[in-house]
């Protein structure tokens, strides 16, 4: 009989929801697919994820040795920090990477010099631990439409530029589910009303580009899923409003920074204007809590005022 800790949430079908724990509860989610015996994780958060997923895998009554791929959908470390240290302790996994994310992979020292510079190296210890490359032989690179097999599943992956080019999606046909990484935004969980979900994108830096976006959202509701998957925060049920409240601040976050583009003092006119869209688009979505809604949103406020403002750099 199956124990399953309490950061861990069974979706039925054989999927599960697994609460990383980085910075707060209901942030970031690594997923568990399980079929015939066999399994697969999606995402690995950060290396202080590593036991849950262990764990996880423990109380379905799996062994190591039943993990036959690790995925992360692509290489920001709370999506792939831990993916590397996490192998280790799965002898038939391989990693299974977009090509473009590769050499990160095998050797995470630029991930580490980033993050570093941003944060330091006190609190890269604190939130990520020290990323550990992985043996290339041990990494399969996905190409547009590949499938893997696991257990009695099928398993594709198509490419979705527009967060970063190194992202790909991962569609699971029996329980027809995208797990999608941040390519459908944020879904936090707190954030639902008798509306439904809200979501809203993501742009953190360095590599969003709104249109490649647009276009790969678009390819995950062509397939008119039952439900989305994303890292932040659990499945997400797929519903009519959920395309056009995505594709709108899409526009809208682009539109922003373009008036933008030239401002003096960019970055805290750019996070000003991300939290009046919040504020409105929250309260276009009937939720009264504003304060709650937009402390939940602190963190993006800043990272995407960061992503936009790359974009911006790297369109001028």
């Amino acid at each position: 009989m199956a124990v399953l800790p309490d950061f861990v949430e069974a979706l039925g079908e054989g999927l599960y929801t697994i609460d990383t724990g980085f910075e707060r509860p209901h942030f970031d989610a690594a997923y568990l697919i399980v079929d015939s015996g066999r399994a697969a994780f999606v995402d690995a958060g950060t290396n202080h994820a590593v036991p849950r997923l262990l764990n996880a895998l423990h109380g379905l009554g799996l062994d190591n040795r039943a993990v036959d791929w690790v995925m992360p959908t692509h290489v920001h470390l709370d999506h792939a920090g831990g993916a590397g240290l996490l192998m280790q302790s799965l002898p038939n996994a391989r990693l299974v990477v977009h090509p473009r994310g590769e050499r990160h992979m095998i050797d995470p020292s630029a991930l580490i010099a980033g993050a570093t510079a941003v944060y330091g190296e006190a609190e890269m210890a604190r939130s990520y631990g020290i990323p550990v490359g992985v043996d290339p032989a041990r990494i399969t690179t996905t190409i547009e439409g590949m499938t893997l097999s696991l257990g009695k599943r099928r398993l594709e992956f198509i490419h979705t530029p527009g967060h970063a080019r190194h992202h790909h999606c991962i569609w699971d046909e029996r329980a027809r589910t995208w797990f999608t990484g941040d390519t459908f935004g944020l879904g936090y969980p707190e954030l639902v009303n008798a509306r439904g979900r809200w979501v809203t994108p993501t742009s953190a830096p360095v590599q969003f580009d709104p249109e490649p976006l647009k276009a790969s959202v678009n390819r995950l509701l062509e397939r008119e899923p039952a439900a989305l998957c994303v890292t932040h925060f659990g499945r997400v049920p797929h519903a009519p409003h959920l395309g056009p409240l995505l594709l709108s601040q899409i526009d809208e976050m682009a539109a922003i920074g373009e008036g933008l583009r030239h401002a003096e003092n960019r970055h805290a006119r750019l996070g000003e204007a991300m939290r009046a869209m919040y504020t409105r688009r929250l309260t276009e979505h009937g939720f009264s809590d504003l304060e709650r809604g937009l402390a939940l949103m602190a963190m993006d406020v800043e990272i995407n005022a960061q992503g936009l403002a790359s974009w911006l750099d790297r369109t001028s």
